[in-house]
C-alpha cells in the first residue's frame, strides 16, 4: 500500500487554534504529514512582514504538534520549488485561497505533478494577524499611559 505524504504550508506565527485545526485536519487527510514552516524571509518577501516568533522557535512549536510528523522550512516563494525537495502527494491550504489568482496558479501547478490541492475552513475568529493587531493595540495603549 503507498503512503500518502501530505505538506501543510504556513507562517505558523504566533501559533493558535486555527493553526492547530490546520494541521489535524490534514492529518486525517495523509499518512505523513509534513508542516512547512515560512522562513522569515519569505513571510517578509510574500506578506510583506516579519513574523513576530522566529523561524527556529516556530519550527520547534509545530514539531512538538502530535499530528505533525516532520518539519521542514520553506525557504522559496514556489511551492513546486518546494515539492522538487520535499515530495508531497496532496498539499493543504485555507480555503481563503480557492478560487483566488494564487489558489488557481497553485492547482493549475500541481495538477501536472499529480499532487492534489486540499482547502480546509479558514478560521475566521482567529489569526495572526488578529493577533498582531490586539497585540499593536496593547503596546499602543501602554505607550499612551505611560506618556500620561
Amino acid at each position: 500500500m503507498t503512503k500518502i505524504v501530505g505538506y501543510a504550508p504556513g507562517a505558523y506565527d504566533m501559533f493558535h487554534v486555527g493553526h492547530l485545526n490546520i494541521l489535524r485536519q490534514a492529518k486525517q487527510h495523509c499518512d505523513h504529514l509534513i508542516a512547512g514552516v515560512v522562513s522569515d524571509e519569505m513571510c517578509l518577501l510574500t506578506k510583506g512582514k516579519s513574523p513576530v516568533v522566529p523561524l527556529a522557535e516556530r519550527m520547534e512549536i509545530v514539531s512538538h504538534i502530535s499530528f505533525v510528523d516532520e518539519v521542514v522550512a520553506e525557504v522559496v516563494p514556489d511551492k513546486v520549488e518546494t515539492w522538487r525537495s520535499v515530495r508531497f502527494d496532496v498539499l493543504f491550504k485555507g480555503d481563503d485561497w480557492r478560487g483566488t489568482p494564487k489558489g488557481i496558479k497553485l492547482e493549475r501547478d500541481f495538477a501536472e505533478l499529480g499532487v492534489e490541492i486540499v482547502y480546509f475552513p479558514y478560521t475566521i475568529h482567529t489569526s495572526s494577524t488578529l493577533l498582531r493587531r490586539a497585540l499593536d493595540g496593547m503596546v499602543a495603549e501602554r505607550a499612551d499611559a505611560a506618556r500620561a
